[in-house]
C-alpha cells in the first residue's frame, strides 16, 4: 500500500522500495559502482587573474563558486543545515523509510504532492546532474525532471555513495555544490555574497539565514524580500534548537538579531577590471580558450576554462601598465572622434606587459565604452588592425640587411617612382595599372641619392621601394614572418605588393610592438606571451605555453638596425623630438598611413618596447583638421600624435630603472650632397625640415 500510495499521491514510488531493504549502508549490492563525479564532482568555481605583482586583475566564473574543506565550513552552518533539510541525516540510510511514511501521511490528507521525502543524500546527487549539465539547458531540465525512473536512477546513485562515502563527507559535497541564489554557490560564496565574510566566521542567525535560502533562494532573497527570508530564518533556528545543536538563549539572541546582511554584488568577469586592464583579462580569456596546451579541440578548452578554480598569473606590470594608461589617457579624451591604444613587450621574452587604450571596457556605448581590444588581432577580440605606414620600413631593412646588402646601401630615391616589377614567392609582380601606380615622397624636397641610415631618418619612401626591387617581395615577406607576422590583423594572409614597404596591411599595435621587441633583443624574436603560471584552487600546476624564441636575424643586422632606428630619433629624424627625460638612448621609427587614418611610434630601449596607434577605432577618421585632447591639428603625424603618448609611457614605465645601451654598428654617414644650383661659393644642400617629414 505504501508502494502504490507513493505512485499515486507524490510519486514516491522509490523511496517506498527503501521499506524493502534499501535503507541502510551495504544494501546496493548488485548496483555497478557510480562514476567517480559523484564522489568527488568537478564543481565549476571562480577563476582569478593576477598580475605580475600578485594583484588581483579580475574574478571570472560560470558560476560564483569556492570550494572548501569541512575544516573551514562553520560548525553551525553544518548543523543548521542538516537541521532545516534532514534532521535524521546521520541516523538514516540513502532512504529515510520515517521521511517517505509521514510524507505519504501529509499528501494523502492534503490530497496533493506538496510533501517530498528525498534525503540530503538524494538532494545532493540531484545537484551533481544539475553540475554536470553545465551550460546546457535541455541537459538541466532532463536533470531536473521529477520522473519515476529519475527517482530510481537518484536512489541507485544515493545508495551507493553513502557505501562509499562518510555522511560527513557528503554533507560537505552538498554545502559546496548547493545554490543559495543570487549567483553563489556553496556556503562560501553565498557567506561572501551576503555577509561578506568567510563561511567559518559565521554567527548563528548568519548560519541560519543562509541555511534558509536552500529550499527556496528566490523566495527567500533576504535582500528582497527581508521579511520572508527572517521567518524562515527562525525557523531554521527553531530546528536548531529542537535538534539540540544550540540552546534556548541563543536561539533567543539569534532570533533578536536584525538579518545584518552586508550584500557583497557579483562581480564577475574582464569588466569588473581595475585600472584599464579589461582588455588584457579578455586576451588571457581568449589565450586560454585557443591555445592547444589547454586542450585538444575547442570543446576541451572552453570546458577546462568554464570549470574554473583557476589562478592565472600573468606577465601584466601593473606599473607599466599604469604608465601606458595614463599616457594614451591624458593624450586622448574618451570623447574624441579618435581613440588611441599602446603596447609594451619585454625584449627577450615576449611577455606582454602592458595593454592599454583610452576607451575603456564595457557595453555601454553612452559612455564610449567598447569590449574591442584595439591592441590585438581580430581573432583574439581585436578589430582588423591598422595600417602600420612608415613603422613596417624597418622590416623591408631588415630583409635586406640579411640578404647582403650594406647598412652603406643607396639609391637614387627620386621624388616620385613608378612601381617596378618586383620578384615574389611563387613569381613576379607586375605594375599593370593604367596609368601606372605611383609611389611619391612626402613632400616636394625629397630626392635622392640616400643611403639607408638618412633614408629611414627621413623616412623616404622612394628608397624602401627600390629596395624591395633590389632584394624582391619573398624576402621582405619571410622576414616578416620571422618576427611572426605571417597574417594581416583581420587572419588574411600577407599579400606580397610592393606597397608593403609602406605599411598597407593592417596590424595591431601587439604585432608591431613584438617586431620592434625583436629588434631590441639583437634579433631573438619570441611570440608573445600572457600566462606565467596556472595552478588549481588546491595548488596543482597546470602546464602553461612555454616562452618561443627564435633568432631572426643576426647580431650584425641587429646591431644597424639599432643604428639605423636611433638615427630616426635624433638630429633631423621624424622622431627627434621624442628624447627621454634621462635622455637614455631610444631607437624607433614613426609612421603615418594613407589619407592619416593612423598614425604610429613604434620603438625601444634595451628593456621595454612600445607600440602606440592612434586613429579612429574603425579606421575611418581622416586625421586632418582635427582636435584631439582639446588641441587643434592641421594634419597628425607619427612624430606630433602617437609620438607624445609613447614618450610619456616610456619616462613612467622607465623612471628609476637602469639605463641600458644598445649595441651599434660603425654606420659612417654619406659625404654631403653637392646642389649643382647653388651658388659660386659651392654651398652644400641643407637638410630637411624634419617638421616637414613627420611621416
Amino acid at each position: 500500500m505504501s508502494v502504490v500510495s507513493g505512485v499515486m499521491l507524490a510519486g514516491l514510488a522509490l523511496p517506498a522500495v527503501g521499506g524493502i531493504g534499501l535503507t541502510a549502508k551495504g544494501t546496493a549490492e548488485g548496483f555497478e559502482d557510480i562514476p567517480n563525479d559523484f564522489k568527488t564532482p568537478p564543481l565549476t568555481q571562480a577563476t582569478q587573474i593576477f598580475d605580475a605583482k600578485g594583484g588581483l586583475i579580475a574574478k571570472v566564473y560560470e558560476r560564483d563558486r569556492t570550494v572548501i574543506p569541512a575544516e573551514q565550513m562553520s560548525p553551525l552552518m553544518r548543523q543548521a543545515q542538516v537541521d532545516i533539510e534532514d534532521a535524521r541525516f546521520y541516523e538514516h540510510g540513502a532512504v529515510d523509510l520515517k521521511g517517505v511514511v509521514r510524507a505519504i501521511g501529509k499528501n494523502a490528507e492534503s490530497g496533493t504532492a506538496s510533501q517530498g521525502a528525498s534525503t540530503l543524500t538524494q538532494q545532493y546527487v540531484k545537484n551533481v546532474n544539475v553540475e554536470k549539465a553545465g551550460e546546457d539547458q535541455a541537459a538541466v531540465l532532463e536533470a531536473q525532471r521529477k520522473t519515476l525512473g529519475r527517482k530510481i536512477q537518484e536512489l541507485k546513485v544515493a545508495i551507493k555513495l553513502e557505501e562509499d562515502l562518510s555522511k560527513d563527507q557528503i554533507l560537505t559535497n552538498y554545502l559546496n555544490i548547493t545554490y543559495y541564489g543570487n549567483g553563489a554557490y556553496g556556503v562560501e560564496a553565498a557567506s561572501q555574497r551576503y555577509f561578506s565574510k568567510s563561511n567559518k566566521d559565521l554567527t548563528v542567525a548568519e548560519a541560519a539565514t543562509l541555511a534558509g535560502l536552500v529550499q527556496n533562494p528566490s523566495q527567500y532573497d533576504p535582500k528582497l524580500h527581508p521579511q520572508a527570508a527572517q521567518k524562515r530564518r527562525d525557523t531554521v533556528i527553531d530546528k536548531m534548537v529542537e535538534n539540540k545543536h544550540i540552546t534556548a538563549d541563543q536561539a533567543k539572541e539569534a532570533k533578536a538579531a536584525p538579518l545584518g546582511l552586508n550584500f557583497k554584488a557579483p562581480q564577475n568577469g574582464c569588466i569588473t577590471a581595475q585600472a584599464g586592464m579589461g582588455f588584457f583579462c579578455d586576451y588571457v580569456r581568449r589565450v586560454v580558450k585557443q591555445d592547444p596546451a589547454f586542450g585538444q579541440n575547442a570543446a576541451d578548452r572552453k570546458k577546462f576554462w568554464d570549470q574554473g578554480g583557476l589562478n592565472i598569473y600573468t606577465t601584466l606590470d601593473p606599473d607599466k601598465q599604469a604608465a601606458a594608461q595614463n599616457a594614451v589617457s591624458t593624450n586622448v579624451r574618451t570623447t574624441d572622434s579618435v581613440s588611441a591604444a599602446a603596447t609594451m613587450v619585454e625584449p627577450g621574452t615576449g611577455k606582454i606587459l602592458a595593454m592599454a587604450q583610452t576607451r575603456p571596457y564595457g557595453l555601454d556605448t553612452n559612455k564610449n565604452q567598447t569590449v574591442v581590444n584595439l591592441n590585438v588581432d581580430a581573432a583574439m577580440g581585436g578589430g582588423n588592425g591598422f595600417q602600420p605606414g612608415s613603422t613596417f620600413k624597418p622590416v623591408v631593412a631588415a630583409a635586406a640587411l640579411e640578404a647582403g646588402l650594406p647598412a652603406t646601401q643607396e639609391y637614387s630615391a627620386p621624388n616620385k617612382l613608378e612601381y617596378p616589377t618586383m620578384k615574389t614567392c611563387e613569381g613576379t609582380w607586375k605594375n599593370q595599372a593604367r596609368p601606372k601606380t605611383v609611389v611619391p615622397n612626402e613632400s616636394a624636397s625629397e630626392k635622392g641619392p640616400y643611403q639607408l641610415k638618412q633614408a629611414m631618418a627621413l623616412s623616404v619612401n622612394t628608397y624602401f621601394v627600390q629596395m624591395e626591387e633590389e632584394i624582391g617581395l619573398c624576402a621582405v615577406k619571410q622576414m616578416a614572418n620571422k618576427l611572426g607576422v605571417t597574417n594581416k590583423a583581420s587572419g588574411k594572409p600577407l599579400e606580397e605588393v610592393p606597397a608593403m614597404a609602406l605599411g598597407v596591411e593592417e596590424m595591431s599595435p601587439l604585432t608591431m610592438a613584438n617586431i620592434y621587441a625583436t629588434f631590441a633583443a639583437q634579433g631573438t624574436h619570441c611570440a608573445p606571451i600572457a600566462i606565467n603560471k596556472i595552478t588549481t584552487v588546491d595548488g596543482k600546476d597546470v602546464p602553461v605555453p612555454a616562452g618561443q624564441c627564435e633568432k631572426a636575424f643576426s647580431d650584425d643586422t641587429a646591431r644597424a638596425m639599432n643604428t639605423v632606428l636611433n638615427g630616426v630619433t635624433e638630429n633631423n629624424g621624424t622622431g627627434a623630438a621624442l628624447s627621454l627625460e634621462d635622455n637614455r638612448q631610444i631607437a624607433g621609427k614613426t609612421g603615418t598611413s594613407d589619407r592619416k587614418r593612423a598614425a604610429w611610434f613604434s620603438g625601444y630601449t634595451p628593456q621595454l618596447a612600445t607600440s602606440v596607434w592612434l586613429g579612429g577605432p574603425d579606421g575611418g577618421v581622416e586625421m586632418r583638421n582635427i582636435t584631439i585632447n582639446g588641441k587643434y591639428h592641421t594634419e597628425v603625424f607619427g612624430a606630433d600624435g602617437p609620438g607624445p603618448i609613447w614618450r610619456d609611457a616610456m619616462n613612467q614605465a622607465l623612471r628609476g630603472t637602469p639605463k641600458q645601451s644598445l649595441p651599434m654598428a660603425d654606420i659612417p654617414d654619406p659625404a654631403p650632397k653637392t646642389d649643382p644650383n647653388a651658388n659660386q661659393t659651392g654651398g652644400a644642400t641643407p637638410p630637411a625640415d624634419p617638421n616637414a617629414q613627420q611621416h
